[in-house]
This record gives structure tokens, C-alpha cells and sequence, in this order.
């Protein structure tokens, strides 16, 4: 992995695939607040809080496979997971309460991340941004319009998973340099190591709260690719 203090700036016209959630704007600390919320509503006598997450962590893995992601899918597992600890009939009151904590981050304002719009603005003076991102297409669109930054993307890709064919696929779709095209994104999981395993570059920019479910060990570049991980968004005009 390229130490960012080595600084190389890239030629122009390189192919920047970023990521959107807790790369351009925060989004699982809002998750985490539903989380809580529902961890202390259920209010479980046996198990701890830790044990409930945890449950619930498996509850949204399972899900998932159904569900995709996004809202819909929070709201099924917050159900499953309640339905699945507690002895108590689920009422129509409960129903309603336990929605409202997925309702809540669908209520909140999108929340920009450090210096992420001018960066963007100078990047793509000098190159191609395309927006990848995974989850329910109407939500992730609605999210890139209210943020403000959907001029700056040539396009918008909407996947239902980031896995090894996916970035193949897009890499293929959209006429990707595979030497000059570089994935940008907070997750091991969904931006770095698949991007990495279909021949890209990637770029790591951890977050402080990045969804468990998306933790993995960073790996290692194949030769002849590379790895750089900065501290922040803003960093990136240092390469790019």
C-alpha cells in the first residue's frame, strides 16, 4: 500500500469510480442511532445490548439475501429481529414504533463529509467520476440529488451487490482503462478488495463508523496495480 506522504500526482483523464455512503456523505451513524434506539426499546431481560446487535447483525446478513439493501431491508430485519428475542405478540403499535426507527434516517438531511463537494469540482476538471454505488436504486438516486453533487458524475451506477463480476461488468460497460481506473471508497469489503481482485486500483478512505458488515482484512495489490489509502476525501487532489 502506497504511503500517502509519497505523493505522485496521476496524469489527467484517469477513471474515478466513488463510492457514495460514509465516502461522500455520512450515512451508518444514522443506522447506528435507529440501532440504539431499538436495542433500548426492546429492552431485552436476558440478553445484553451486545448480544442483541449482534443477533440483529445476523438478522440483516440474512435478510439481505432476500431484501437487497436499503430501508426496506432495515425494517424487515429490525421486525425479524424483535419477532425473533422477544416472547411478546407483535402489535400493531409495536410494528409502528419499530418502523419509525428506519423511518427516522429516511428523514435525515444528507450530510456532506469534509471538503467532499469542492474536491469533487476540482477532480473533475481533470478526470472521469462515475458514481458507484450499491442498494435500492430510488433511495441512492434521491440521496445523490439532494446532496447536490450529482453534476460532477459522467454516470450513475446502482448495483444491488460490489463483488468481483460487478466491477468486471462496469469496467467493461463503461470503457475502463483498467491501469488508469481507480474504485474509491471507506469499505474493504465492497470497495477495495473486489475492485482490486477485477484488475482496478483502489483508494481507501476509512471511516470512524463504517457498517460492520462491510469490515474485511484490506488485501494486498497484484502486481502491477495499486493501493493508496489517505486519511480524507480531500486528500485525493494530492493524487489526482
Amino acid at each position: 500500500m502506497n504511503s500517502p506522504n509519497q505523493v505522485t500526482r496521476r496524469p489527467a483523464n484517469q477513471t474515478l469510480l466513488v463510492d457514495a455512503d460514509d465516502t461522500l456523505w455520512e450515512n451508518n451513524i444514522y443506522f447506528e442511532r435507529a440501532i440504539t434506539s431499538f436495542v433500548s426499546y426492546l429492552d431485552h431481560r436476558v440478553h445484553t445490548a451486545e448480544e442483541v446487535r449482534s443477533h440483529l447483525n445476523q438478522v440483516e446478513h440474512d435478510t439481505i439475501r432476500t431484501h437487497g439493501y436499503g430501508l426496506h431491508s432495515f425494517r424487515q430485519s429490525l421486525i425479524a429481529c424483535f419477532e425473533q428475542l422477544t416472547d411478546t405478540p407483535m402489535t400493531d403499535e409495536k410494528h409502528r414504533r419499530i418502523e419509525s426507527f428506519a423511518q427516522s434516517i429516511a428523514e435525515q438531511e444528507i450530510e456532506l463529509l469534509p471538503n467532499v463537494a469542492p474536491t469533487l469540482s476540482e477532480l473533475a476538471t481533470r478526470h472521469r467520476l462515475i458514481l458507484v454505488t450499491k442498494g435500492d436504486q430510488t433511495e441512492q438516486t434521491d440521496k445523490l440529488h439532494r446532496s447536490g453533487l450529482a453534476a460532477h458524475f459522467t454516470a450513475v451506477e446502482v448495483l444491488p451487490e460490489k463483488h468481483h463480476q460487478a466491477y468486471l461488468s462496469l469496467a467493461s460497460q463503461h470503457g475502463c482503462d483498467a491501469c488508469n481506473t481507480w474504485m474509491i471508497g471507506n469499505s474493504p469489503r465492497s470497495d477495495v478488495n473486489p475492485a482490486l481482485s477485477a484488475g482496478l486500483n483502489a483508494i481507501f478512505i476509512p471511516h470512524d463508523f463504517t457498517w460492520v458488515l462491510e469490515h474485511e482484512v484490506v488485501n494486498q495489490p497484484p502486481a502491477g496495480q495499486q493501493l493508496i489509502e489517505l486519511a480524507s476525501f480531500a486528500d485525493l487532489t494530492r493524487h489526482f
